[in-house]
């Protein structure tokens, strides 16, 4: 934590922040810090507001007495010195499937907090899974923030089978189980009814990464699994919402809907297309409709924040 930027600094508190030996000298500090001197004259007032922490990448931002830095794509967090910052990792979600489809699934969350030390941490932001036209969706890509990686959500499943596999799972069709979620990342995807009606045939929605993906039963398309709030930015925004599951060609007026966090809406009835999930939010694209053969919608791209008290 940065030094004070005004009042009384003692050489304990100097110390604290930047080492040192016994007994202490100011002149051990020549260029500790940017507005510190590299020699001559040296006081305590020169250390006002300084660190011996710095970090780099990402879109940097400041609320609530910490420092922010957002990557909406893929980059390097450029650390010098050492402290405690806190993260949350966010895989791309997974495509819907099409035609009589489940949701994709949202994209593996993990939030906690590690010693950041001089380094170039590599960041990967993972990409969305494509819809499925009249056929699976693609899993989405992982996240990684250093040695932390999450998993991409799992696809949706066209018409007849099991979800797939991810960091929440993707919805199913025609009575298979949903995809599993990965422990500690997501919740697994809902189930597709299996029905011998003609035209009342459902989709599962994909998994969230706050609650499972919701079953489907005869014309009514599952909903996709709730996403999670996080306050890391200074605000509250919920993200990894899983996709709904498309609706029968006799079924409702619209598809099952997107989990709260960016999930897509599955198609309505009639052949419509499901719709893609908010991008950098991990969250799942909803699953396609019937007859007419239909498209799922994209999975959103991931996201990964760091921030540390400023």
């Amino acid at each position: 934590m940065a030094l004070p930027s005004s009042g009384a600094i003692s050489l304990a508190d100097i110390q604290t922040e930047f080492g040192g030996s016994n007994p202490i000298s100011l002149s051990e500090y020549y260029s500790a810090a940017s507005g510190i001197p590299a020699s001559g004259a040296i006081s305590v007032s020169d250390f006002y507001g300084t660190s011996s922490f710095s970090a780099s990448g990402g879109t940097v931002t400041t609320a609530g007495g910490y420092t922010i830095h957002s990557f909406t794509s893929s980059g390097t967090f450029s650390v010098t010195g050492s402290r405690s910052v806190e993260y949350i990792v966010i895989a791309g979600g997974g495509g819907g499937g099409g035609t009589y489809a489940g949701g994709g699934g949202a994209g593996g969350y993990l939030a906690s907090s590690l010693t950041a030390t001089t380094n170039n941490y590599t960041v990967t932001v993972g990409g969305g899974g494509a819809g499925g036209n009249t056929a699976n969706g693609i899993q989405g890509s992982s996240s990684v923030f250093g040695a932390i990686s999450t998993v991409g959500g799992g696809w949706g499943r066209n018409d007849n089978g099991t979800g797939g596999n991810g960091g929440s799972g993707g919805g199913s069709a025609n009575g298979h189980a949903g995809g599993s979620g990965t422990a500690g990342q997501g919740n697994n995807g809902g189930v597709g009814p299996s029905t011998g009606i003609a035209g009342t045939a459902t989709g599962g929605g994909g998994g969230g990464k706050g609650a499972v993906g919701g079953n489907g039963s005869p014309n009514v398309p599952g909903n996709g699994g709730a996403g999670l709030a996080s306050s890391i930015t200074g605000s509250s925004i919920t993200r990894a919402g899983g996709g709904g599951g498309g609706s029968g060609t006799n079924g409702p007026s619209s598809g099952g809907l997107g989990g709260s966090g960016g999930g897509g809406n599955g198609g309505r009835s009639g052949g419509a297309n499901g719709n893609p999930a908010t991008v950098n939010t991990g969250s799942g694209g909803g699953g396609g409709s019937a007859p007419i053969p239909s498209t799922g919608g994209n999975g959103g791209s991931g996201i990964v924040i760091i921030r540390y008290l400023t």
